[in-house]
This record gives C-alpha cells, sequence and structure tokens, in this order.
C-alpha cells in the first residue's frame, strides 16, 4: 500500500488511505491548537503581570539612548514568555526585545516585545500592550497585541482574518487623504536627512490633518486595523515592534509596505501601514516626492 500524508503550514496533504487522513490532520489540528494556545496564555499572563506593576515601584534603566527605557516589568514579563514557550517548544528559535536571539533549532521563530510602550508603561500612561508573533521560514503565522489596560486582545492567524475580543474587524473605508486620520511615531534620535521624520509630520499637520503620536507602534497599527485610524508610518523600528501588528493590519484587509511601496518585511526599519485606500497618498509624502506640495 503506498501512502503519503502530511501537515505543512497548517495543511493536511493526503494521496490515499483515508485512515491515514484522519489521524494525521488530527496530529495537524493538535500542534496549530498548541501553538495558539501557548501564544494567546502568554500575552494574558503578561498582561496580569502589566496590570500588578502598573504605577508600582520597580527599577527604570536606560538603553539606547536616556529616554530608551527598559523596566524590571519588561523583563519579568519576557521571561514569563520564554518561559511558557520553552515548555511546550523547546527548540523553537525566540527573537525577543530585551533579550536579544534565543537560538534554538527549529523553523519556527518567536517574535516578542514583553512591553511595547514602555516609555508609557514607567509613566502610568496605559497606551501600552504586550506583543507576540509567530513565524514559520520567514512567514507570520499569527500574533496578538494585547492591552490590558484597554482589555483589547487583537489576534491575527494567516489567511483566517483579525479579530479584537473575537469580534472580527476591518480597517477604515476612507478614500480621501485630506480627512484621513494619521498616527505616528518618532525615533529616540536620527541623523540630518532630506524628508526626515518631523518634515513628514510637519507636512500633513501643516495640511490640516489630524496627527496623533501614540507612543506604541503595536498599538497604533492595531487601531489601523480596527479602522480608527486610517494610516501609520513611522522610519526606525524593530521585528518585535511590528511582526504581530502588520500581521493584524494586512488580516484586517489593510495593505503595509516599506517606504518605497515594496513587500514589508519586520526586519525592514520602516513601514506605512494603511486602510489601503490613501496607501499611495502617504507613500508619495514619506518616500520624499512632495516637492510640488500636492498630494
Amino acid at each position: 500500500m503506498n501512502i503519503s500524508a502530511g501537515c505543512e503550514d497548517g495543511k493536511f496533504f493526503l494521496s490515499f488511505d483515508n485512515v491515514i487522513y484522519n489521524i494525521t490532520q488530527y496530529k495537524c489540528y493538535i500542534f496549530a491548537s498548541m501553538l495558539k494556545e501557548t501564544l494567546i496564555r502568554s500575552a494574558l499572563d503578561v498582561g496580569k503581570i502589566m496590570q500588578q506593576h502598573f504605577n508600582g515601584t520597580y527599577k527604570i534603566s536606560s538603553k539606547s539612548s536616556i529616554n530608551d527605557l527598559v523596566t524590571e516589568v519588561d523583563k519579568l514579563s519576557e521571561a514569563a514568555i520564554v518561559k511558557n514557550i520553552r515548555s511546550q517548544f523547546p527548540d523553537h528559535d525566540i527573537l525577543s526585545e530585551e533579550a536579544g536571539e534565543l537560538a534554538g533549532n527549529s523553523k519556527f521563530k518567536w517574535i516578542i516585545d514583553p512591553i511595547d510602550g514602555t516609555v508609557n508603561f514607567a509613566h502610568g500612561i496605559s497606551v501600552c500592550c504586550v506583543s507576540i508573533a509567530l513565524e514559520k521560514e520567514g512567514a507570520m503565522l499569527m500574533g496578538v497585541v494585547y492591552n490590558p489596560f484597554m482589555n483589547e486582545f487583537y489576534f491575527a492567524k494567516k489567511g483566517a482574518g483579525a479579530t479584537l475580543n473575537d469580534k472580527r474587524i476591518s480597517v477604515s473605508g476612507n478614500e480621501n487623504i485630506d480627512s484621513a486620520f494619521l498616527v505616528t511615531g518618532f525615533p529616540y534620535q536620527w541623523e540630518e536627512m532630506k524628508n526626515d521624520p518631523m518634515d513628514i509630520f510637519s507636512y500633513f499637520v501643516k495640511k490640516g490633518l489630524p496627527v496623533r503620536r501614540m507612543g506604541s507602534a503595536a498599538i497604533d497599527l492595531c487601531w489601523v486595523a480596527c479602522g480608527r485610524f486610517d494610516g501609520f508610518w513611522e522610519h526606525n523600528l524593530n521585528a518585535w515592534d511590528t511582526a504581530a501588528g502588520y500581521l493584524i493590519v494586512e488580516e484586517a484587509g489593510g495593505e503595509v509596505t516599506d517606504f518605497k511601496g515594496e513587500t514589508y518585511s519586520p526586519y525592514q526599519k520602516r513601514l506605512i501601514a494603511t486602510n489601503g485606500k490613501i496607501h499611495r497618498d502617504i507613500l508619495k509624502v514619506v518616500n520624499g516626492s512632495f516637492e510640488n506640495k500636492v498630494l
């Protein structure tokens, strides 16, 4: 009897025997469920840690600059996530903001920001979250962004849409850049450059557009995904800032690219995320082709 059956990227393959089909499909389902359960449990665990320590007393230190903060709570949160992952998938790779690369021996990589919006958290501002994504061989499979203070739990699985507290979400339908509601972020420092972050921000503000700076790229992306903002751009991001959020935007029907309008990878520094309808308009500005001041 010639049987060929297996599971790859969450899809079941079978060539002959129906009994093998059922058994193998069940194993694939269990493995996918374990991945999702670990992802969700880790985010919920960190949410509890954040709530326990919010407005409390803990150690705060600086990293790349005096205002690039890391707290004792970031490290506690990161340790909780890594423990959960290692208990179920000890060979998986991990990339986390504070610990860096924790190499395993797997096609799977977990990308973690234990607290995105650390400066907000350290100052008692509740615009902060945990962000966790799971990648396989360069493709983002699923991601979660959780703000426990607003009770907002965003989740996306590749090809299955995006949800907020288990309800499907979608990007806005605004097609007019002149009435767009935008959000951005700024690096802690940057070198002199043409069309720098302040130039772009000033351009939109001088046109009368409302532009916000929330202090958490993961939340910015999720708020594009659920239609609160029409577009977001930022110059200097890391994989842990965007890995979950950009998948959530795409699965909510939005568009995410680099500043050239090309396919985005979380390992790139520059990102534009929009509802897809005003993407080209924002692209013209952020890539520097707006000398005539006309969108």
